[in-house]
């Protein structure tokens, strides 16, 4: 193993997990306590037969909306490659990472979709919205713009930016030890590098004060997670593919 439990361990790589840990459990404690105020407030208007409130609701076509579909679907991905690589391997580290990874982005993933809930929007976009779109210029078209590698796209289920494709999935459920080591923490960086430029057009483009600061510690979050994995890929003798 490359890794080591002793909490004391000076190692760059286990300090630096250790904090992105304690952030995001910050973090996400704070939004879930926001999520959860709203959606009791919620229940109780439905209940007395009132409609919910929609003063200042962000409109469906916005980034505030666009941004909590698209990372929710973005998400949705990496915890699912997360729960493939801890059955592949017995790699201390790489199991850690996955579990960091697979719990942020399901419970991130939980407070945008009960943002679009509260809000009263579709989590699905209707009509010929692409995804992505809400970002501007040409990233409905999930290319290269905003980072990360993009396998074709067609009928392979890639959506957006740094998402692998359906065959790339089944290609990591087949692989043992270092080589679904490696293969994960590469499509986790393509992942990441396309959740980092969806996450920063959100900072800069959302409306909604509490979704632009969490969208402001994703960037932080997975950019410290793209140097811990550049590292974990050096320790395999491998390194990104973009």
């Amino acid at each position: 193993m490359t890794g080591t439990t002793d909490p004391t361990d000076p190692a760059p790589t286990a300090e630096r997990r250790k904090t992105a840990r304690v952030r995001w459990a910050a973090g996400a404690a704070v939004a879930l306590a926001l999520l959860f105020a709203g959606a009791a407030a919620v229940a109780a208007a439905r209940e007395d037969g009132s409609a919910p409130r929609a003063a200042g609701a962000p409109a469906s076509d916005s980034a505030d909306a666009g941004f909590a579909r698209d990372m929710a679907v973005h998400h949705q991905q990496a915890v699912e490659m997360s729960f493939i690589v801890r059955d592949r391997t017995e790699d201390e580290d790489v199991r850690r990472l996955a579990y960091d990874i697979a719990n942020t982005q399901a419970n991130q993933r939980g407070m945008l979709l009960g943002w679009l809930d509260l809000w009263g929007l579709p989590k699905v976009a209707g009509g010929d919205r692409r995804p992505m779109a809400w970002m501007g210029g040409g990233e409905g078209d999930g290319g290269h713009e905003h980072g990360g590698h993009r396998p074709d796209r067609g009928s392979d289920g890639v959506l957006m930016a740094g998402m692998a494709s359906r065959a790339e999935l089944e290609r990591l459920a087949r692989l043992d030890g270092k080589q679904a080591e490696v293969f994960y923490l590469q499509l986790m960086t393509d992942h990441h590098k396309g959740g980092v430029a969806m996450a920063e057009a959100c900072a800069s483009r959302c409306t909604v004060p509490v979704e632009q600061r969490l969208a402001q510690g994703m960037v932080e979050g997975q950019q410290s997670e793209l140097g811990l994995m550049r590292d974990m890929l050096t320790e395999r003798k491998a390194r990104p593919r973009s």
